[in-house]
């Protein structure tokens, strides 16, 4: 007897495990460059990661664990091109994660041929170490209006926050929500937000706005054009354009330690000849900025967006901003599931 058997039913990704999936193949800083005189611990969704910078200059972000019996590498010892577990001594190449010693052994030519870890891409931008844990679905994030400025950058300190990226992001580039939460850092501010200007291309989201300096930290540093860029799924930048000063910067990349948790990393550049305050004084203003905003943002629900409309939401005209980021990650999920297709069918 021939048995027919039905055609399997698709799996319909959920947009949360798509975004999950892009968030995988995108960009993310785990460790500041300043912090590198030691290896650093960081864990992006989930993958427990060592960062360090070798006694030859190299820069490396691999898996943290050792293969051997499990040491924590990110308490070893950085020799000139490799980490050494601080359990029994084991050696992993900066370069490649492979063994390259092992203390025990008389004969190193013994070494154990698949005794490796894994190692990750990195880029150095913006005071910061950036990797992605799989192979990219986009590029490594280079603001255009950056281009032609000779900046110079601080990394704040890195801040825990108990919501994901795309909260995070929101709440960064929204702008109704000044006068609520930061009264003392920006001084008064209109509750009623004046029409956006919004254009998005791909990942890309652009808002120009002018700044009223009132009564708040900047108050002194007279009035700006602000420009707004953020890109899918996490950049946030801000650049003040000073008629009198020139250019300064702030900008907040999250890194997700999971799907609903985030490490703040964060910076602040001044360009070159910039007439205002120096970067310090730029990160002291900006941090006050920040930590107003965590105890809000922290208690946010549900803690990450609801893609998969698993929450109502309602929203207005002073949303714009933040509805063209879901626009933007949505562009992001749909090049993964776009991918996942074409796969599926070679």
């Amino acid at each position: 007897m021939t048995t027919t058997l039905e055609p399997a039913t698709p799996v319909v990704a959920t947009k949360r495990e798509l975004a999950e999936a892009a968030m995988r193949r995108s960009w993310f800083p785990v460790a500041r460059m300043a912090d590198l005189d030691k290896p650093q611990s960081a864990t992006l969704l989930g993958t427990k990661l060592v960062v360090y910078r070798t006694g030859d200059g190299t820069v490396a972000v691999q898996d943290r664990r050792c293969p051997h019996r499990g040491g924590d590498l990110s308490k070893g010892e950085v020799h000139q091109s490799s980490i050494g577990c601080p359990y029994h001594g084991w050696q992993f190449a900066a370069s490649s994660g492979a063994c390259v010693r092992v203390p025990s052994l008389a004969d190193q030519c013994k070494i154990p041929g698949r005794a490796a870890i894994k190692s990750y891409p990195v880029e150095l931008r913006y005071g910061h170490v950036w990797t992605v844990l799989e192979d990219p679905i986009r590029e490594m994030y280079d603001v255009e209006r950056w281009r032609g400025l000779d900046l110079e950058w601080l990394a704040g300190p890195a801040m825990d926050s108990a919501v994901g990226v795309g909260i995070t992001i929101e709440n960064f580039r929204d702008v109704a929500h000044f006068p609520f939460v930061h009264k003392v850092s920006m001084g008064p501010s209109p509750e009623v937000v004046e029409p956006l200007e919004v254009t998005r291309a791909g990942l890309d989201i652009k808002m120009e706005r002018p700044l009223n300096a009132s009564t708040g930290e900047w108050a002194e540093d007279g009035d700006a054009m602000m420009y707004y860029e953020c890109s899918a799924p996490g950049l946030a930048t801000i650049t003040y354009d000073y008629e009198r000063l020139g250019h300064r910067i702030v900008a907040g990349f999250p890194c997700p330690v999971d799907y609903e948790t985030v490490v703040i990393f964060w910076g602040v550049a001044n360009e070159v000849g910039y007439k205002g305050a120096g970067l310090e004084e730029c990160l002291r203003v900006e941090e006050m900025v920040y930590r107003e905003d965590l105890p809000i943002a922290d208690g946010i629900e549900p803690r990450e967006i609801p893609w998969d409309a698993e929450s109502q939401e309602f929203s207005v005209p002073a949303d714009l901003f933040t509805l063209n980021y879901r626009r933007s990650f949505n562009e992001l999920m749909n090049r993964v599931k776009e991918e996942s297709r074409v796969d599926a069918s070679a």
